[in-house]
C-alpha cells in the first residue's frame, strides 16, 4: 500500500506520518501551501520532521491564491485568528490535491490528521465529511482513493502522549507563524488540555 501524507509540520500530521512508516506503508509526503500565515515555519518544521523520520522531502503544493481568495484569520493578518479561524473548503482542497497526487503517483490512499469528532468545530472535520470527500474523490478521479484519518478516534491528549512515546518533536502548530507559541489560536488551544 502506498498513501500521499498530508504533513504540515505538526503534531498531528507528523504522527500521522509516523505511524504510517511503522506500518511499513510507502509514503509520499505532501504540504500545501494554501496561503496561511504560519507557511515559512510549518514548512520548516514539516522538512525537519520528514528527515528525522527518514522519509522524503514533502512536495509542496503551492496555492497560495487561495489563501488569497479565501481570506481567514488563518490566511489574514487583518483577520482575528481565533474568532475567524473558519478557512471554508480547506480540508477538501488539501483531500483533493493530495488525491490528484495520489493519481499521478499510483498511490492507494491519502491521510489526513482529523482527531475525533467530538473536537470538531468545522464541518470539514467530521467523520460525515471524510466519507462524502471519499466518495467526491473517487467520482473526480475515476477510481477510488481511500481518505484515511488515523487519529480519528484520538483526542488531543492522546496525541501528545503517543507522540511523546514515539520521540517526536519540534513541530509547530501555531497559526500565527510566530517565533514563539501565541497559545491563542486554535491550534495552539488544543494544547491545553486537562490530564484525566
Amino acid at each position: 500500500m502506498s498513501i500521499v501524507t498530508l504533513v504540515s509540520g505538526g503534531l498531528d500530521s507528523t504522527l500521522v506520518a509516523c505511524l504510517a512508516k511503522e506500518e511499513g506503508v510507502h509514503q509520499y509526503p505532501l504540504f500545501v501551501d494554501y496561503g496561511q500565515r504560519a507557511r515559512e515555519r510549518e514548512l520548516a518544521a514539516c522538512r525537519t520532521a520528514m528527515t528525522r523520520l527518514g522519509l522524503p522531502d514533502p512536495q509542496v503544493a503551492e496555492l497560495s491564491g487561495y489563501g488569497r481568495l479565501i481570506r481567514s484569520g488563518l490566511t489574514d493578518t487583518g483577520l482575528r485568528v481565533i474568532e475567524d479561524a473558519f478557512t471554508p473548503g480547506r480540508n477538501m482542497l488539501f483531500l483533493l490535491t493530495a488525491a490528484a497526487h495520489a493519481m499521478q503517483m499510483n498511490a492507494d490512499a491519502v491521510s489526513i490528521g482529523l482527531l475525533h469528532e467530538d473536537t470538531s468545530l468545522f464541518p470539514d472535520q467530521t467523520t460525515a465529511f471524510l466519507v462524502d470527500a471519499e466518495q467526491m474523490i473517487e467520482r473526480c478521479m475515476g477510481r477510488r482513493i481511500r481518505v484515511l484519518a488515523p487519529l480519528s478516534m484520538f483526542h488531543k491528549h492522546e496525541v501528545v502522549e503517543l507522540a511523546r512515546s514515539k520521540g517526536i518533536s519540534g513541530t509547530y502548530s501555531c497559526h500565527l507563524g510566530g517565533a514563539t507559541p501565541c497559545m491563542d489560536c486554535i491550534s495552539c488551544n488544543e494544547f491545553k488540555f486537562k490530564e484525566n
